[in-house]
């Protein structure tokens, strides 16, 4: 029988030499015979154990890690093949407790299957979701998914069935279908882990997408700093025309679908729809004043759906286990799972994907580990560079859209950073400003202006200059830049401002420099 090796493909585990540890176990096999197999996977999520390998055995998969090439012929001599112990080994991969504790829906083939093996992605019930959505009518799959609570999970938390309905009775001869996967926020990589670990489920998505609002084609935007995500993408848009997914006839069905991946320049603003629909038109990433909606006006002036990955990727499993079953996981509007992504200052950093309703201080204290300095936690910045720092004194506010829109924060793309005690957050306030300074399109004043107005202000706070007048000042500035700019680049470089200004004001009162005596 042929033994079955994983090695991830997925960046981060390749940025940890993952690709050494695959040609290593390849020299080796060859070396000595052995009837096996590699298969180059996507990555569990564990990035502490990065590169993982795993070896399929009677019993199920037993892992390995982190594994380095040198490690290789160890592994072998000490009985990998049959799951030996090893000062290496891990058990059950399945049994790890970070992966034993998540509810896994949207990630449930992400690590397990050939990312580009659609026999593979059959086996383990992908196309499911298609099947079932080609008996319906376009629009009990639009209520399919509204039924089931499914919320944008780039960011906004914009119910995603009342988007595929705006698009479904808009008319128009040509629609489109357009996957937001240019994911630029601090700390988040679930986008990238489902494109290179599980990229049918996001075509599959896509495609049930197009069903459902009447669009022929689809486009997948994404960022020039995602190499390996851009490759696993295009060949598995190649593994799907030729399997009958995409193109004139969706799996024998009447309805034509397919798919294109397009590059952007790597502007953070173009994860904004409309710079990004400016961008995919071919023109610099500029926002555009709404309305008209994307829906009624979006690509090339067609009735659009805009849509982040992990959306798109969630609407399979609810095509296939129904709405009701979805629905069942979360709490208040928020329905479903959530793929966190622990990143930062933290022990057990990696995607841990469960339903709402965790706390923060579970996920940073409980799956994370707290800090990977064993400092104490001092702060958690929740939804990427413009999303608000939370103190442990807000550690009990559960993961939920409006829980923390409640405590002045935003659950973003579902990214956390954790800081330590050693972090200054007046400098984190000004990275904040300098970030939208740079990144800021031009189109509108309190963006463009606001954010280096907002550096010069910080800096005379450090400076100590009058810092109480200037952080009176800095505060008008945020308010003027929260609700006067055109999108959520400037409307919420606030929240990290004013977040650390409010629960950490010493750090906003430097203490003033000793001159020594003569």
């Amino acid at each position: 029988m042929t033994i079955a090796f994983y090695v991830p493909r997925d960046s981060g585990a390749l940025a940890l030499g993952a690709e050494k540890v695959a040609k290593s176990l390849q020299t080796e096999i060859d070396k000595r015979n052995l009837d096996a197999r590699i298969v180059r996977n996507g990555s569990r999520g564990m990035y502490w154990l990065e590169p993982m390998v795993e070896v399929e055995t009677p019993n199920g998969r037993i892992a390995y890690g982190p594994v380095k090439a040198s490690d290789v012929a160890s592994l072998l001599d000490s009985g990998m093949a049959e799951g030996a112990v090893h000062p290496l080994w891990l058990g059950l991969t399945d049994h790890q407790p970070y992966l034993a504790k998540q509810t896994r829906l949207t990630f449930a083939r992400c690590g397990i299957t050939d990312p580009v093996s659609l026999e593979d992605y059959r086996a383990h019930d992908g196309l499911k979701g298609l099947e079932n959505a080609l008996k319906l009518t376009p629009a009990e799959i639009v209520a399919q998914v509204t039924e089931s609570g499914l919320r944008g999970r780039g960011g906004a938390g914009f119910p995603t069935g009342i988007k595929w309905k705006t698009v479904l009775e808009t008319g128009g001869p040509q629609k489109y279908i357009v996957c937001n996967a240019d994911e630029g926020d601090s700390g988040t990589f679930a986008d990238r882990m489902i494109m290179e670990g599980d990229p049918f489920v996001l075509i599959e998505g896509m495609a049930i997408a197009g069903i459902a609002v009447g669009a022929t084609k689809g486009y997948i935007y994404t960022r020039s700093e995602y190499p390996h995500a851009i490759a696993v993408m295009n060949e598995a848009l190649d593994v799907a025309r030729k399997g009958g997914v995409l193109g004139p006839s969706v799996l024998g069905s009447s309805y034509a679908f397919d798919i294109e991946v397009r590059v952007g320049a790597g502007a953070y603003v173009c994860g904004e729809e409309t710079a990004l629909l400016e961008s995919l038109e071919g023109r610099r990433g500029i926002v555009r004043a709404k309305p008209p909606l994307p829906a009624h006006k979006g690509l090339f002036g067609k009735p659009t759906v805009i849509n982040n990955v992990i959306s798109l990727a969630s609407v399979p499993v609810i095509l296939d286990k129904g709405a009701p079953f979805y629905k069942d996981f979360g709490m208040g509007r928020s329905r479903g799972t959530i793929p966190l992504q622990i990143a930062g200052n933290v022990k057990y950093g990696g995607l841990f994907e469960a339903a709402f309703g965790l706390t923060l201080g579970e996920i940073v204290d409980d799956i994370g580990g707290g800090t990977a300095s064993g400092r104490p936690v001092k702060a958690v910045q929740v939804g990427g560079p413009l999303g608000a720092y939370f103190p442990r004194e807000l550690f009990d506010t559960p993961f939920d859209y409006e829980a923390f829109a409640a405590k002045d924060g935003l659950i973003g793309h579902a990214g956390l950073v954790v800081f330590d005690d050693s972090v200054d957050m007046l400098k984190q306030a000004r990275f904040a400003m300098e970030f939208c300074a740079v990144e800021s399109c031009g189109k509108c004043t309190p963006c463009r202006i606001g954010s280096t107005r907002g550096v010069e202000v910080v800096d005379r706070i450090s400076a100590n200059i009058e810092p109480e007048k200037q952080i009176e000042v800095l505060t008008d500035l945020c308010n003027t830049m929260k609700f006067g700019s055109l999108c959520a680049l400037g409307g919420f470089t606030p929240y990290p401002v004013m977040s650390a200004l409010t629960h950490f004001p010493e750090d906003f009162r430097p203490t003033p420099i000793a001159v020594a005596a003569e």
